[in-house]
């Protein structure tokens, strides 16, 4: 891999304190994506790995610190370099999101079609390469009611990938996919990175599929970054919460029960209260 691609940083978090209202979810977050790698943010649910994610794409702002994203700060921008800065992106949702109106090809297409001015003919093209990549290129006439769950997430994937972003973005890209759709996945997540010399971070949870592709792990929970390193780094690791993490026992120092909050405080005194 190029030195330089790999020393090009796409992400940086400076003292990071990420939260909602009055509450905050994680504080202390110093991270950092390189061109090139894909970058796992784990965590159990609710510990804030979507948060990051949120931030990442300027959904919403630090309480304290700094986010730069291409070596700018996030939450100096808006409007059109909002809208530019977030062009250099690609993010594959959850649930995939695709329009269940279009069939495969046209919503793959869709982003080219919103965001370039390129002929049909290049068009075609660029989609059907990119359904080549997540083999599915045969599929491109199909509409998205003949086509499996797994099917659909790489439908989907090809639709993050198509204006080749800088910068993917993955919500729990495991969730949900059989054994082999997972593995597959997983394996196209590193085949694109390294093609599109681009950088991808997963949101995930899966010990496993994640630490077989990624080059980088940041591991969240009890409002604060826990853990940090290369896969063998975190599975070499003796601390208790990577090890309860990692080896999914139920008990240890990850709590079970959400953390009580002043909006719940509030709600709970306002409901309790009543007559």
């Amino acid at each position: 891999m190029d030195t330089q691609a790999v020393n090009d940083s796409l992400v940086k978090f400076s003292g990071v304190s990420l939260g909602y209202g009055d509450f905050t979810v994680l504080q202390g977050i110093d991270l950092e994506v390189h061109r090139g790698q894909v970058v796992a943010m784990m965590g159990g649910s609710g510990s804030g790995k979507t948060t990051l994610l949120r931030a990442i794409t300027a959904q919403i702002t630090p309480q304290q610190g700094t986010i730069e994203v291409f070596g700018q700060s996030i939450a100096s921008l808006a409007g059109e370099r909002l809208r530019q800065t977030r062009q250099r992106m690609g993010v594959l949702f959850q649930q995939g999101a695709l329009f269940t109106d279009l069939n495969v090809f046209e919503n793959v297409a869709f982003p080219l079609r919103e965001h370039t001015h390129v002929s049909e003919n290049q068009i075609t093209e660029r989609v059907l390469d990119k359904l080549e990549a997540v083999g599915l290129r045969t599929a491109a006439h199909l509409n998205i009611s003949e086509i499996s769950g797994g099917m659909a997430r790489r439908v989907a994937l090809a639709r993050a990938v198509v204006l080749e972003p800088e910068l993917l973005l993955y919500d729990e890209p495991f969730a949900g996919l059989d054994p082999i759709s997972l593995g597959v996945t997983a394996q196209l997540i590193r085949n694109l990175t390294d093609r599109l010399q681009c950088a991808s971070v997963l949101i995930t949870h899966d010990v496993a599929e994640s630490f077989a592709i990624a080059d980088q792990v940041y591991m969240v929970g009890q409002g604060k970054l826990i853990a940090s390193g290369t896969p063998q780094h975190l599975s070499d690791s003796q601390d208790a919460f990577v090890r309860q993490f990692l080896d999914g026992e139920p008990d240890g120092p990850i709590a079970f029960n959400y953390p009580t909050t002043p909006a719940f405080t509030k709600w709970l005194g306002e409901h309790t209260g009543r007559s």
